[in-house]
């Protein structure tokens, strides 16, 4: 005796409706963070700190948060067309491994962002 599990369809129109959402929160938080981007920008342009390490730092920090949040966005429309709860799940477990990566990496770039050069 062999056991199926119920197939589970979403009705396109939830799909779209999900998609659709996903791409307006996606829209909001780039302008978040380019409004953020543009205020730290005019702040180290103002009290000319520009130069300093932690400027760097903050810099970078954005830049990966952006990477960062463009991923998940990625994932979450991916997650939306997904077929069916395997490939959900599959999809979930290449991004946590991809993120676990990516975010080593930056970390390790700032924390020799914000190291002083060794001679």
């Amino acid at each position: 005796m062999t056991t199926t599990q119920p197939s589970f369809e979403v009705p396109a129109e939830m799909r779209d409706f999900a998609e659709k959402s996903v791409e307006q929160a996606r829209n909001a938080v780039a302008t978040i963070l380019q409004n953020t981007r543009k205020a730290a920008e005019s702040f180290q342009a103002s009290t000319k700190t520009t130069e300093l390490p932690a400027s760097a730092a903050f810099s970078r920090g954005l830049d990966f948060t952006e990477q960062n949040v463009a991923a998940a966005f990625d994932l979450a429309q991916k997650l939306v067309r997904a077929r069916d709860a395997q490939e959900a799940l599959q999809l979930q477990a290449e991004y946590v491994r991809t993120q676990f990566a990516a975010m080593q990496n930056q970390a390790k770039e700032l924390v020799g962002t914000i190291q002083p050069a060794k001679a």
